[in-house]
């Protein structure tokens, strides 16, 4: 989910991970707190004293953040679901869970284990603000503690909002799944509440944008955005799998296949098959076995007055795993290989022997042909289906 993210340690099991986009809000915590929030509470202070806060206090709430997560994920492998770790990135954390939920209660206390956690340390952090304060010579501990209060007690009170993929969200969906005993249904009605509040967000930011909010009011955008996005992805990724499961590559490849022969020569391919048929990416085999493609990046490489002396076998480029896969390997797994692959096609081959072609397109086709046979027919999730998750935690 994050490819560039920085693994840092583990804790209880669980890889913790920092997106290179957290530094951005650390490094605006750390600003915010120290130009304003500290000198406000705490008057006549060096600069050096107020950045030194901030980033104390920005570290204290990473660690706040980490531990929202972990309840999340505790609560999980507790249920038996595996979490491929947890991510700290611009717009919170993210417990990624490899499974959804296997049923609404386990839905239910997986989520609420998040906002629990941070009303637990708002409460903490709150009285240990007020012991503190009552000691003239710890007046500085007691304002970093009255900080963390504060942002854990908004923390839980965000994550509480019902709009899906926000805890509250989650929480909405278990509800929603218990009554109609159709998780697909349950995420199609808690995603478009989260849309709702996304869209809430960005129209209401842009009003504060206007009345010279500032920072706070882009942020608020930014927050909107994502949650408008994420509502929408993870309905979409829930109903894309739910389409494709127990389907394999063999059941969509195409049997047609236009292909080339080693010896053939540049000139013939161009003039025979791309040009004749419109084809811009053409298996290239021998006998009957595949030794690669060429397609037409390939062919702007080689000198057109060569063409006709060039055969394929001195240009045809080897296949990668992304590009070759298994006829059993199911369509959810070929839909990522497409969706990662800039060719947008696969080759569906058996050992060395060429099957057949999918392209992005088939399978998008596929999508939406079957979601509009779907809403016209009820489509469920099956029961024993599975796929990726994550519990997402905004600030």
């Amino acid at each position: 989910m994050f490819k560039n993210a920085i693994p840092l340690f583990e804790i209880f099991g669980f890889k913790l991970r920092v997106d290179p986009s957290w530094f951005l809000i650390a490094a605006l915590i750390v600003w915010s707190l120290s130009s304003s929030y500290f000198p406000g509470v705490l008057p006549g202070l060096s600069k050096g004293a107020y950045v030194a806060l901030g980033t104390v206090s920005m570290f204290a709430l990473f660690a706040s953040l980490v531990l929202h997560e972990l309840s999340h994920s505790l609560v999980a492998r507790s249920f038996g679901l595996k979490v491929g770790g947890i991510t700290l990135f611009v717009f919170g954390g993210v417990a990624e869970l490899e499974q959804e939920p296997h049923d609404p209660r386990s839905e239910f206390l997986i989520a609420v284990a998040g906002p629990v956690m941070s009303f637990f340390l708002a409460g903490l952090f709150f009285v240990a603000g007020q012991i503190t304060m009552s000691q003239e010579t710890t007046s500085i501990i007691s304002a970093v503690f009255i900080y963390l209060a504060l942002i854990n007690f908004i923390l839980a009170l965000f994550n509480l909002v019902p709009a899906f993929p926000l805890d509250g969200g989650r929480m909405l969906r278990a509800s929603i799944w218990h009554y109609t005993k159709d998780l697909l249904r349950a995420t199609r009605i808690a995603s478009r509440f989260g849309s709702i509040f996304g869209i809430f967000l960005m129209i209401s930011g842009v009003f504060a944008l206007l009345g010279n909010q500032g920072v706070g009011a882009l942020w608020q955008i930014l927050i909107g955005f994502f949650v408008f996005n994420a509502s929408n992805g993870s309905y979409r990724s829930l109903l894309f799998k739910t389409i494709l499961h127990d389907k394999s590559a063999r059941s969509l490849m195409s049997n047609t296949v236009w292909t080339a022969q080693a010896t053939d020569t540049v000139e013939d391919v161009v003039n025979n098959v791309m040009l004749k048929h419109g084809i811009s990416f053409i298996p290239v085999v021998s006998g009957d076995k595949l030794i690669g493609y060429i397609d037409t990046a390939a062919t702007k490489s080689i000198d057109r007055n060569d063409w006709h002396k060039t055969a394929l076998s001195e240009v045809v480029i080897t296949p990668n795993d992304a590009i070759c896969v298994a006829p059993d390997l199911p369509l959810d797994k070929v839909f990522e290989n497409l969706s990662l692959n800039t060719k947008r096609k696969v080759l569906v081959v058996d050992g060395p022997k060429l099957l057949g072609v999918i392209t992005l397109s088939d399978v998008l086709n596929y999508l939406t042909v079957q979601q509009d046979i779907g809403e016209m027919i009820g489509l469920k999730i099956p029961p024993t289906h599975l796929h990726q998750s994550s519990r997402t935690s905004s600030k």
